[in-house]
């Protein structure tokens, strides 16, 4: 006995406009998961002026005996405290590298609240760098910070918003879900 099955239906337009989006809604939560993996620049608008660092320490090592008044001295002025931001990364999953600069530490000796930015040597007696190219970060976990020369990646949601410290004004704050070494390949 040979049946035959009645042939298919045709959808129409808007059957296939909704199946392609159940589709996607099924695929996004996996798309969603991967941080957007972000460098320096990509936090400067297009068109704002580039700020280059002043990369030369303010600490004299030849006068170690002088160390304890040069830690006493005023903090660097950092260059455009108020440097626009791109908006368009609110809210976004990223993934950044950067050298942490501690403002806070447990008392097990984990870093909870740190500054990221781009280049080691952004502390108090160096200028920082403009606000646009420092992320306030704070972690619940902590990360132990044995070498202030050791870069990490930072994977969090970040936020576009003003934070001051007593080091230096941020453009951007992110809550830390995963921190680690940055490893060269």
């Amino acid at each position: 006995m040979n049946r035959r099955m009645p042939p298919a239906k045709r959808l129409g337009p808007g059957a296939l406009t909704l199946i392609l989006l159940l589709m996607l809604a099924l695929i996004a939560p996996v798309w969603a998961g991967e941080p957007r993996e972000l460098d320096w620049p990509a936090l400067i608008p297009e068109g704002a002026p580039i700020i280059e660092p002043q990369m030369a320490p303010l600490h004299d090592l030849s006068q170690l005996s002088d160390a304890l008044s040069a830690e006493s001295a005023p903090a660097a002025l950092q260059p455009a405290p108020n440097a626009p931001v791109v908006q368009a990364l609110d809210g976004q999953m990223i993934k950044l590298p950067g050298y942490i600069v501690p403002l806070e530490v447990s008392e097990e000796g984990r870093t909870t609240e740190f500054l990221l930015v781009p280049y080691y040597g952004a502390c108090i007696h160096v200028p920082p760098p403009p606000a646009n190219q420092i992320v306030h970060i704070v972690s619940e976990m902590g990360v132990r910070v044995e070498d202030l020369y050791q870069p990490y990646w930072i994977e969090g949601t970040l936020k576009v918003a003003h934070s001051s410290s007593e080091l230096a004004e941020s453009g951007y704050q992110m809550e830390a879900e995963k921190i680690y070494a940055y490893e060269l390949k």
